[in-house]
């Protein structure tokens, strides 16, 4: 919570809110582009003589593109050139940021939210996030610009309404980055359900996935048909479910879920049983391990991780680390300890040899062809993952106070902590991206689980609940 706690606009994962409404208003919006051409300027100053050149990027939501227009336009105020890669995944943007020279990537997303929602997600030069500081440096300009008449002004100003176009290039760019990093993998072999949450992988997948097999059938692609409002709606990453019944009801080798903008990716065994993050995590490092290329023997999760991961990696002599929850806060970490390996529970998978941020098509690939090279199907490479009983339950706030300074949600937490103690954790923290309270109880005891999961989470909905 204090990686968030004095922000204002950007949240773990940049700025969200329901699309045209503070701070995703026109106003805000044009605000943020300005801020960040000016930004972009000033790091620049002495070096180039041209303006910076920005690559915008977006998801299916029908706000995507007004918002990518204002945007620009407001980038375009402060002297910045502009080019589309029109409907690709998040970490399309940030490897056609790196691979083209672009001084900044922008991804307008709310990955898993609702299609209500929408987002601004800025990546540097590097294709890596904008750090925490450079967001909260933005912030007060962006604040301020947003302030003034004359910001108002050039928004209403037609001239500041030029479209898009968008270069179909950047997405077969993308799509020949992931080939190249699974230079040997077929799938003919395999037969697999994909679905793609009606959002930015239904984009890239088919062709990707067409180029990947010789023969048709092997791979069925679901939820490729979006309409502006049904992105991640009862599909997707969110609902894996959905696939794992798909898998068993095709006879299916594996399933693969994405969410919106194709960051995360969950999937699915052949009996029709749901594989998370964690489990992804479990074969991902074994089989780096066992090619030497796991540095330290250290695997960066977060505090939402199953404790038996950490019990099931030790057993293969990894050790497990633990961030804050938001995959910029696991690559801190990463990048602290010359990690090879990080990731989420909820699919964000970060492979730094191959990328900058969590993708969830890359982690598709790099498992299938672990698959492929190994012979052993995803529940085989898993099968000893014992996973400890959990229970996350989301409680919404109207405000996001410490829950420390709560007695009633202080007293609460501190009696779960004294009965679990060393058979069980108590995780309990606000969203980064939406208006909640995240209560996350692990337990041997699925009794003593629920029972303080619920105790906390009506601790908290009694003093925060809307």
């Amino acid at each position: 919570m204090t990686a968030t706690a004095t922000r204002k606009l950007f949240g773990t994962d940049g700025i969200r809110a329901v699309a045209g409404e503070t701070p995703l208003d026109p106003v805000t919006i044009f605000a943020v582009g300005l801020a960040l051409g000016h930004s972009l300027k000033a790091a620049a100053a002495g070096r180039a003589s041209a303006g910076p050149a920005v690559v915008v990027g977006r998801d299916t939501r029908e706000s995507s593109v007004r918002i990518g227009q204002t945007l620009a336009a407001g980038l375009r105020a402060a002297g910045a050139t502009i080019e589309s890669a029109g409907v690709v995944p998040t970490p399309a943007v940030a490897f056609l940021t790196r691979k083209h020279g672009f001084q900044a990537g922008v991804v307008i997303s709310a990955s898993h939210n609702p299609w209500r929602d929408n987002g601004i997600k800025l990546f540097g030069s590097d294709g890596f996030k904008l750090p925490d500081a450079v967001e909260l440096a933005m912030e007060e300009e962006i604040l301020h610009y947003a302030s003034l008449e004359a910001t108002r002004a050039q928004v209403l100003d037609p001239g500041n309404k030029e479209g898009l176009g968008d270069n179909a290039a950047f997405a077969d760019d993308y799509i020949q980055f992931l080939l190249a990093c699974v230079p040997d993998l077929k799938l003919n072999a395999l037969k697999i359900v994909a679905d793609c949450a009606n959002g930015a992988a239904a984009a890239i997948a088919p062709e990707l996935f067409r180029r990947l097999s010789s023969s048709d059938g092997s791979v069925t692609l679901l939820h490729t048909s979006p309409d502006g409002r049904n992105i991640n709606d009862g599909c997707g990453a969110l609902h894996p479910a959905h696939v794992a019944d798909e898998v068993q009801a095709r006879q299916a080798d594996v399933g693969l879920s994405f969410d919106g903008d194709a960051d995360r990716c969950m999937m699915a065994g052949s009996h029709g049983n749901v594989l998370n993050g964690d489990a992804i995590l479990l074969a991902a490092a074994r089989d780096l391990k066992s090619r030497g290329l796991l540095t330290g023997d250290l695997v960066v999760a977060t505090t939402m991780s199953n404790m038996g991961l950490e019990a099931a990696l030790k057993r293969s002599g990894i050790r497990m680390l633990r961030a804050s929850v938001g995959d910029r806060y696991v690559l801190e970490q990463m990048q602290k300890h010359n990690a090879a390996l990080g990731g989420e529970q909820s699919g964000h998978i970060l492979f730094p040899h191959l990328a900058t941020t969590g993708d969830g098509l890359l982690t598709a690939l790099v498992v299938l062809d672990l698959i492929a090279r190994t012979g052993r199907s995803i529940d085989a490479l898993t099968a000893d993952l014992k996973v400890f009983p959990q229970v996350i339950v989301n409680v919404k706030v109207r405000e996001k106070r410490s829950l420390e300074s709560i007695p009633a949600v202080a007293a609460s937490i501190r009696a779960a902590e004294q009965e679990l103690e060393d058979t069980g954790r108590v995780v309990i923290r606000y969203s980064g991206t939406e208006a909640l309270a995240r209560v996350m109880i692990e337990a041997e005891s699925e009794e003593a689980m629920r029972r303080h999961a619920d105790a906390i989470a009506e601790a908290i909905r009694s003093e925060l609940g809307v």
